[in-house]
């Protein structure tokens, strides 16, 4: 098959200024997280309005160390939306809790609020929307949903979005970042836990450094740098390297300039997409920041030339990638296996995950590409 291009879904936008910024921690030898992920750190709170910012390994750890921090375990449950990727879900299982699906709207992918009350009991012990492709969740909508119960955000896709004034990561009482080169700013891979919560940060600070009572920086920097630290919780290893924390550092300086950037190829995305009756671009209420990780269309098949499967496949043949949103989680084997769950239980989830097609959008992209975008998928109905 030859392709005439090759636009990919994404690609970090990374470049000399990172490359310098391992110099450093290379030369001092000091590579596990230190310096540069502080630095990263307290950047990172500043722009997100958060008194704490605590990076980890992954957005997955993350996850899991704030509901490892409130006590989540055998017997709890946490509401999750059912269209979102995996580890949303999988985090409440390593927990020993069990997930309760919600399902999505299919304007926004993101939860439905109306449909949380059904799900509520005295075993509800936090709800855990997620900030798909970089809209926010109704956050306000879902604290009069669920009065008295945690709000974490799945923020993976969220970096610098904002919410009625607000930013993404300030809005419950924690959130975990990704920073996978799929995100708007990246760090190969890692993640970043917000919290105005100290307690909560303090606790966080500690389980991700194996339980240990202070960091290694604390200690090596302290009066006695020989002795071991206590461990007083059962931690896990989810730190993030200082090489990580340099390129985040530099990466965090571009974000805002990447989210405009994609903003105006969003609007472009819009306008031109608006004439086909058959896909439905992304739906942003007033108020909101978008942060544009991906761009996310809705086929409507009734009114479609073909499938939303051949639409990437012609796609794909001129050498566009494109990718489903994600996935139904309450559709994949292991919960459908451990749970018995059928595709229609969560028919917006069911439908996102088969209908739902993200396009090209990232920080290096051309004029050209995006217009060649265009110009094939308006071809595929004959325009």
């Amino acid at each position: 098959m030859i392709k005439q291009r090759n636009i990919v879904i994404s690609h970090p936008d990374t470049g000399e200024e990172e490359w310098q910024a391992l110099r450093e921690p290379l030369r001092t030898g000091w590579l596990t997280q230190g310096p540069k992920v502080e630095a990263f750190e307290k950047a990172f709170a500043k722009r997100h309005g958060v008194k704490y910012a605590l990076a980890t390994s992954s957005c997955t750890t993350a996850l899991h160390l704030i509901l490892t921090a409130l006590g989540i375990g055998q017997g709890d449950e946490v509401i999750v939306p059912s269209f979102t990727w995996v580890s949303t879900a999988n985090v409440v299982l390593y927990c020993g809790a069990t997930p309760i699906f919600v399902d999505v709207d299919r304007t926004t992918f993101n939860i439905d609020v109306a449909q949380i009350s059904k799900k509520l009991n005295k075993r509800t012990k936090a709800i855990l929307p997620v900030h798909l492709f970089g809209l926010c969740a109704d956050i306000d909508a879902i604290t009069e949903a669920v009065p008295g119960i945690p709000i974490m955000e799945d923020a993976a896709c969220a970096s610098g979005s904002g919410y009625k004034g607000r930013s993404a990561g300030s809005l419950g009482i924690a959130a975990a970042f990704s920073f996978h080169p799929r995100k708007s700013i990246t760090t190969g891979e890692g993640g970043m836990v917000t919290t105005n919560n100290e307690e909560l940060a303090a606790k966080v600070n500690s389980l991700r450094n194996h339980g240990a009572s202070i960091s290694e920086e604390e200690r090596h920097h302290g009066f006695q740098p020989y002795v071991l630290p206590d461990f007083d919780l059962l931690g896990f290893n989810y730190r993030m390297t200082d090489l990580q924390g340099a390129v985040g550092f530099v990466q965090l300086s571009k974000l805002d300039g990447f989210i405009e950037e994609r903003q105006r190829w969003a609007n472009y995305y819009n306008q031109e997409l608006a004439g086909i009756p058959w896909l439905h671009i992304p739906a942003v209420p007033v108020g909101y920041r978008h942060g544009w990780q991906a761009y996310v269309c809705y086929i409507d098949e009734s009114k479609s030339p073909m499938s939303r499967n051949e639409i990437m496949k012609a796609l794909y043949a001129k050498g566009i990638y494109t990718r489903p949103g994600t996935h139904a989680v309450h559709m994949l084997g292991l919960y459908r296996q451990q749970f018995g769950f059928a595709p229609d239980d969560y028919p917006g989830a069911r439908d996102c995950d088969r209908y739902s097609m993200a396009i090209p959008l990232h920080n290096r992209m051309t004029s050209e590409d995006y217009e060649f975008v265009m110009k094939t998928i308006k071809s595929l109905d004959g325009r």
